[in-house]
């Protein structure tokens, strides 16, 4: 913690050098300048980033934008910093998932009567419920990451199994069914499956929404409570009788990330991976020579294949003197085709329906147009508008989640401590 404290702290004392949104960095001819921190990090996003920038730079002489480097490791803590100093870029890049405290406690700009009705048309409904709070909306949803199946196509192809579609996918029970299948057939140590789980919380959450699953729900009056129910335990359950029942799962896998999981697929010790969708560009540039891969849905349920993610967003500081400015050069950076470039640059999908309708992103090379036949079935994640989720999510969820599918504890265990100690977390936030 007192590490990124540090890198916060830095963070922050690096936007004080370089100037704020509550000032006006007007030069004498009127000329602006907008402060844009993106976090882009792929080679790709980055250069396709920092080209929009010099291609609105280059037409837009009396609107500068300047590109400042941020980090997803470290954002959050950088921008609480920096807003409670009043030293924010007048452009924020995050995520919909960690708006929710800033938009509450009024560090960002509500875009209703600023955004053109062209950017407002083209995203969906669902899509703006992402970074709708209180009424306003606090950002622009523009890249959205679904979780998919990644397969050794020879692996699969071999065993004889169904393989799925998006028009006919695997439920959860079959899905755990052929992870058994392909373990048995795999041998000693390899198995069907392997759940990169070190941040357990958000894959747990946004794939239960297939099965009807929600974990939080909101009363009458507004105020949050977590609840456990049947839906909400069948993701968490398969993963752990994957694991600890059937053995169908590598339990070494648990503790790592996607990228830690990928030498071992790789070396065929896992048939299949659970990541996200932009991982493909990982695998793409690290396969071994001749390594045949595939992208599947993620296992529908009684909600289809619902799933929840949370967009990438741009925001504007409320500190900021040119909202408008700012605004304009966001609906400049999503125009339907600069979204196919930062989106391929991603390796992620497009909010925009324009933009999801590009030919260059329904073929099936490295599996696009099964994430694009996906798109439709995003939904907000389950904890998206949650005050108090950031905190319930690193000191409730991520410990007796880890602990339940490494076998630590039961289900009876992991619903209290989601329950009775995550409800206490949240009623702090929701004190009138």
């Amino acid at each position: 913690m007192r590490i990124r404290v540090w890198v916060a702290a830095g963070a922050a004392l690096a936007l004080l050098l370089t100037g704020c949104a509550g000032e006006d960095r007007s030069a004498d001819d009127g000329t602006v300048t907008l402060r844009f921190q993106s976090l882009a990090w792929q080679q790709e996003s980055v250069a396709a980033t920092k080209q929009l920038v010099e291609e609105w730079n280059a037409t837009h002489p009396r609107v500068r934008v300047e590109y400042v480097q941020g980090s997803w490791d470290s954002v959050h803590d950088q921008l609480l910093t920096s807003f409670e100093a009043g030293e924010a870029p007048d452009i924020v890049h995050d995520a919909s998932d960690d708006l929710a405290d800033f938009a509450y406690g009024g560090h960002l700009a509500d875009l209703r009567g600023l955004l053109p009705a062209r950017l407002t048309a083209d995203i969906p409904a669902q899509s703006w419920e992402t970074t709708t709070f209180g009424g306003g909306v606090h950002g622009v949803p523009f890249l959205q990451e679904p979780r998919v199946l990644i397969a050794n196509k020879k692996i699969l192809e071999a065993s004889g199994v169904r393989i799925p579609t998006p028009e006919e996918p695997w439920s959860w029970e079959e899905f755990r069914r052929i992870s058994g299948e392909l373990t048995r057939r795999l041998g000693p140590g390899r198995h069907g499956v392997a759940w990169p789980l070190r941040d357990p919380v958000s894959a747990t959450l946004n794939l239960g929404l297939s099965t009807g699953g929600r974990m939080f729900r909101r009363d009458a009056d507004g105020k949050v409570r977590i609840e456990f129910t049947e839906a909400d335990a069948v993701v968490p359950g398969t993963v752990h009788d994957q694991v600890n029942v059937d053995r169908s799962a590598s339990r070494t896998a648990l503790g790592g990330g996607g990228s830690d999981a990928l030498p071992g697929f790789f070396a065929g010790k896992y048939a299949m991976v659970p990541l996200g969708f932009s991982y493909r560009q990982q695998i793409a540039l690290q396969a071994p020579e001749g390594f045949e891969w595939i992208v599947l849905p993620a296992p529908a349920g009684r909600a289809g294949l619902a799933q929840g993610v949370s967009p990438q967003t741009l925001s504007v500081a409320e500190d900021s003197p040119h909202k408008k400015e700012a605004v304009a050069f966001i609906d400049f950076l999503l125009r339907p085709a600069n979204m196919v470039r930062l989106a391929k640059g991603d390796w992620m999908l497009p909010t925009g329906r324009q933009a999801l309708a590009d030919p260059a992103l329904r073929t099936t090379r490295d599996g696009w147009a099964t994430g694009v036949a996906l798109a439709r079935h995003l939904r907000p994640a389950p904890a998206q508008s949650v005050r108090g989720y950031p905190e319930w999510k690193d000191k409730v969820a991520t410990p007796a989640l880890q602990e339940y599918y490494s076998g630590g504890i039961d289900r009876d265990e992991l619903r209290k401590r989601l329950v009775e100690d995550g409800n206490l977390v949240l009623a702090r936030y929701q004190r009138d």
